[in-house]
């Protein structure tokens, strides 16, 4: 696997009602997926809560996830750090555990310069040999991936083969595009930008609203990579309020409570993250989901 097309999943964690990692909803969780046609799944993102699982339950989400994917779809393992040579383990270690790529997010906190993000990043990919997706998310790091340095890491490490695109800034997106050759490939972070993405030549999305309803995500990307736009659009619209609705709170809250209203998981959280905070935000998940008949899990 060189580049991402189509609909990767990142994946939520879902947690037992005693706090530990529940095993059995997550591999029911990846036969959804892998039922309804997704290109691959990516766990221990942010949408799987990763700041909150030690590092063993960490390698262990992701081996479970290869293992239950057995080969039928490529797994991207979230594997970035705000420390350099943290990310080189977990990374190094996804390896091992047979991941097709990795996902490497923008350190956060400590607000590398470009210069250190470059350096980063760089240590990263040349620490393994499997392809490296670089995650740019000015909002929830702090810093933002420029362009030109995204550009020479794509130049410089033949390994860094795709960016996830999650800055809100479709002309960053389209610069990106035009600054890199088609070999490198940009995807969306955002569900409600995909299309916007794919019609300046991105190639899909990291989504979180495929965790609930991946086949209707799998069906608007793929008329849209087809070239069916106007249905896509369609498709796109149906979809609008949902999408809307999974970020009215922090991600996953939205999504994993709506998950856990049609029996994929518990409504479990670790703090800092938490339950839905108001009644209004939790009638308005109900709503959404009862609006798109989204069965209830098998």
């Amino acid at each position: 696997m060189t580049n991402l097309e189509g609909v990767y999943t990142a994946l939520i964690t879902p947690f037992t009602k005693s706090g530990e990692v529940d095993e059995d909803a997550l591999k029911k969780i990846i036969e959804y997926q892998i039922e309804s046609g997704v290109s691959g799944l990516v766990p221990c993102g942010t949408t799987g809560e990763s700041p909150t699982l030690s590092h063993e339950e960490h390698d262990r989400v992701i081996r479970l996830t290869v293992e239950a994917a057995a080969g039928r779809v490529p797994v991207i393992a979230g594997t970035g750090s705000n420390a350099t040579s943290e990310a080189i383990r977990l990374t190094k270690h996804a390896e091992e555990s047979g991941v097709d790529a990795v996902l490497l997010v923008n350190p956060y906190y400590n607000k590398p310069t470009q210069k250190g993000l470059y350096l980063h990043f760089k240590a990263i990919a040349d620490s393994v040999k499997i392809p490296c997706v670089l995650y740019n998310i000015k909002g929830r790091t702090g810093v933002n991936l420029e362009t030109e340095i995204l550009a020479q890491l794509s130049r410089d490490c033949s390994n860094i083969t795709t960016v996830k695109e999650a800055s809100g800034d479709l002309q960053q997106m389209k610069d990106v595009i035009g600054a890199t050759d088609s070999s490198f490939h940009v995807v969306s972070g955002d569900d409600n930008m995909t299309l916007d993405l794919i019609e300046a030549g991105g190639k899909g999305v990291i989504s979180v609203a495929s965790n609930l309803i991946p086949g209707r995500m799998v069906e608007m990307v793929s008329l849209a990579l087809d070239g069916s736009m106007p249905a896509a659009r369609a498709k796109e619209k149906e979809l609008s309020e949902f999408f809307k609705t999974m970020f009215i709170e922090t991600n996953p809250i939205p999504i994993k409570t709506a998950m856990a209203m049609r029996g994929w998981c518990e409504e479990e959280f670790r703090l800092p993250i938490c339950p839905l905070s108001t009644e209004e935000n939790r009638r308005k998940v109900v709503q959404v989901v009862d609006s798109l008949n989204i069965p209830m899990a098998k």
